[in-house]
């Protein structure tokens, strides 16, 4: 890389603790450039497609992201100059987010969202409601803080696909309950948002790609490899799809209390 061979010839003209600090800065740079990898892996790319595929991102709307973990996608959209404002309540990914990416995450829970009411436009999420414990009180938080007609955009695993996976990666019929607390089934998932005020849409977004076919290796071996090309989820029935996308649109009612 042109930066590394930059600061090797800088440290050249350096010398003692002054070569070191180059060594150290090196060093440095390559595990943050790793780690910045390994965060914009997965469903990044895919989360992006729907995103786009909505037609619902635009740089005049004010956006709020729930659990955005380290900070990818809210750096990639400001670096787009969309107007986003993340939070998450782990403090180790906010410090990240803040020393890496120069980004400020509002620490907070995606049920209890310290914002005024009709405060954005849009609301996204992304591998965030199967681990909200109370969903309910969730979607009454994000209906609060969209404007009227706004809209929550969110993927989410689905129950029936992701269960078996996690039993079979723990070896445990109920270790995945302490992280996927609300995973939902196709059904499950459509009759929470309408109940709630949604009007919800569904969207078909590819999810086979490198960093998942590498997932199953690691899990399954070659024979996992051979299971996912013979029988591609991307072409399934949508409700045994593994992961959802949704565009769930606020509706407005006659007692709009937001319960």
């Amino acid at each position: 890389m042109n930066w590394r061979k930059n600061l090797i010839f800088a440290g050249l003209y350096l010398t003692g603790s002054k070569v070191l600090e180059y060594l150290k800065e090196i060093e440095r740079i390559e595990k943050l450039l790793q780690e910045k990898i390994k965060i914009n892996r997965g469903n990044f790319e895919a989360n992006l497609i729907f995103l786009k595929k909505t037609g619902l991102l635009t740089r005049d709307k004010k956006i709020l992201e729930i659990g955005s973990g380290k900070g990818a996608m809210v750096d990639y959209l400001s670096k787009e100059c969309y107007d986003i404002t993340g939070t998450e309540i782990n403090g180790e990914y906010t410090n990240f987010a803040k020393n890496n990416f120069d980004i400020n995450l509002e620490k907070m829970s995606g049920d209890n969202l310290e914002f005024e009411d009709e405060s954005f436009d849009l609301v996204i999420s992304f591998d965030v409601f199967e681990h909200i414990p109370n969903t309910a009180k969730h979607l009454q938080e994000v209906k609060r803080v969209l404007k009227p007609s706004g809209y929550y955009l969110l993927q989410t695993p689905n129950k029936w696909i992701k269960i078996p996976f996690e039993i079979i990666k723990n070896r445990s019929l109920r270790k995945h309950k302490e992280y996927h607390c609300s995973l939902h089934s196709y059904w499950q998932i459509k009759n929470r948002f309408e109940k709630k005020g949604f009007c919800i849409n569904f969207y078909e977004v590819p999810v086979v790609n490198d960093f998942l076919k590498e997932k199953i290796k690691k899990q399954f071996g070659l024979l996992g490899l051979i299971a996912i090309r013979i029988f591609n989820p991307d072409v399934f029935p949508y409700f045994l799809r593994t992961n959802f996308y949704l565009e769930a649109r606020r509706q407005e009612d006659e007692n709009s209390t937001y319960n």
